[in-house]
Formats: C-alpha cells, structure tokens, sequence
C-alpha cells in the first residue's frame, strides 16, 4: 500500500502542479472552461495557483493531508463545470466524446485522491 500511496502522491502532484503552471503560461487555452459571468483572467489564475499549490503540497509529508483536501474540493468544484461542458454545443475540452468520458474521469480522480486523503 505504501507503493500506491506514493505512487498516486507523484501523478496527482505532477498532474496539478503541471495544470497550475500552463494555467498561468497558457491562460487562453482555459478560457472556455470557464462561465462567462465569472471574471475570466481572475478565476484562471487563482485556480492556476491553487492547483500548483496543492500540487506542490503532495511532495511534502507536513501538507499531504491538507494538499489532498484540497484537490478534493477542487474536483468537486470542477465536477458542475465539466457536467457543463457536456451540454454546450461545441466543448471546451474538444470533443464532445472526450466531455461525456471526463464525467467519470473525474469521478476516478476524486477516489484516487480521496485513497491519498485517508491514507496520510
């Protein structure tokens, strides 16, 4: 169990620190994920930062607990936004194949992350 909790700590933390870093060196490429009401540059930065850091907190044993919450909370803020993705049209993501598959996705994500939570 030791491998896979390190395992998980490594791709969650490469995944969202490399989120967090093209949110901010590639804002454009996120603008469509997020709703037109919300202030766009803003909300990709902060959430840029947020994932970084959460990201960046997997790496340490001090913040594993909290760096996991976190990523917890963030998926399920992105769950809406991606149920939303689904129903447009044109998806941001893409493809509207590549939406409906992110659905569970994400789903598979928040056990995985939840696994790291319970077990730190």
């Amino acid at each position: 169990m030791e491998i896979t909790l390190l395992v998980l700590k490594i791709i969650y933390g490469g995944l969202f620190c490399f989120a967090g870093i093209m949110h901010i060196i590639k804002p454009d490429f996120f603008k469509h994920f997020i709703p037109d009401f919300l202030p766009k540059k803003l909300v990709n930065y902060v959430v840029g930062i947020l994932e970084f850091s959460v990201g960046l907190g997997l790496f340490f044993l001090e913040t594993v607990k909290l760096a996991s919450f976190g990523i917890i909370i963030l998926l399920i803020i992105f769950l809406p936004i991606h149920i939303w993705d689904v129903t447009k049209k044109r998806p941001a993501i893409g493809h509207k194949k590549v939406a409906i598959v992110r659905i569970p996705l994400q789903f598979l994500l928040l056990y995985g992350i939840y696994f790291v939570y319970i077990n730190s």
